[in-house]
């Protein structure tokens, strides 16, 4: 009987020693959940902040090239600019950027308004920043796409949804921006070019837009302004000439 009964103990003792590891098993896979929970609170809780919706995903930072995607610029400081557009987060603001490429909206125009450490800003036809194209201004589609350097976002005034042709390209990170104006592309290359763009409110000999196209039109670098057709020569007219009347023969003398 005592035999058996130990036997019983032990086998109580390895069932206890058992379960006690079980729960100590499920009670780690518990502390890894717990965590992972915790991080996705944390990181809801960090998107709250940067006012965004944590059901969102954020848009990658980048994308894959597509030359129907790509705005070139043609600029008077030095070379082609070339800007990658971004569909994917401001589809209506790049159909407009198209729209006016293409009608050769921004051909010859000048940046009027470039900020040391700022930004550089154009595409106002008037050259003074009050002006834009005869299309209706855009609806906002501000997006979570941060203002770092080389970003290209729409400028707008007071109103959030009048945007309508001009643009700005920063030169220098400006978080202050974000969520307040439209982001459609980023400097991809030929950032060079718009650091040498003239500074100035306006600029004393403001950079012009030589030419702008998408790429996938394949249209040439353009590095100088077409030259002006040459006004047609003055034509030389011969004055009327004036019609004399016939000499008189000479009359010799009458004999006397």
């Amino acid at each position: 009987m005592r035999f058996t009964s130990a036997l019983k103990t032990v086998a109580i003792g390895f069932a206890l020693y058992a379960s006690s590891g079980a729960a100590l098993t499920q009670g780690g896979r518990n502390a890894e959940e717990m965590k992972k929970e915790e991080a996705a609170v944390r990181a809801e809780q960090a998107a709250k902040q940067l006012g965004l919706d944590p059901a969102s995903k954020l848009p990658p930072a980048t994308v894959p090239a597509d030359p129907q995607n790509i705005w070139d610029l043609d600029l008077s400081s030095g070379g082609r600019v070339r800007i990658q557009l971004r569909s994917d987060i401001a589809p209506q603001h790049v159909e407009r950027i198209k729209e006016l490429t293409r009608q050769g909206f921004y051909n010859g125009l000048k940046f009027h308004r470039v900020i040391p450490g700022f930004m550089a800003q154009g595409g106002d036809p008037k050259g003074d920043g009050t002006g834009g194209s005869t299309l209706p201004d855009l609806k906002a589609e501000f997006n979570p796409m941060p203002h770092l350097r080389g970003t290209v976002s729409m400028a707008r005034a007071q109103s959030e949804d009048s945007a309508n042709s001009q643009f700005f390209i920063v030169f220098l990170p400006r978080m202050q921006l974000d969520k307040k104006y439209t982001v459609f592309g980023r400097v991809i290359d030929g950032m060079q070019y718009v650091d040498a763009i003239a500074q100035g409110e306006p600029p004393a000999n403001p950079t012009i837009i030589l030419q702008a196209s998408i790429e996938s039109d394949g249209k040439p670098p353009v590095t100088a302004l077409p030259t002006p057709p040459a006004p047609p020569a003055p034509s030389i007219i011969a004055p009327p000439v004036k019609k004399l009347a016939p000499a008189k023969k000479p009359v010799a003398p009458k004999k006397k």
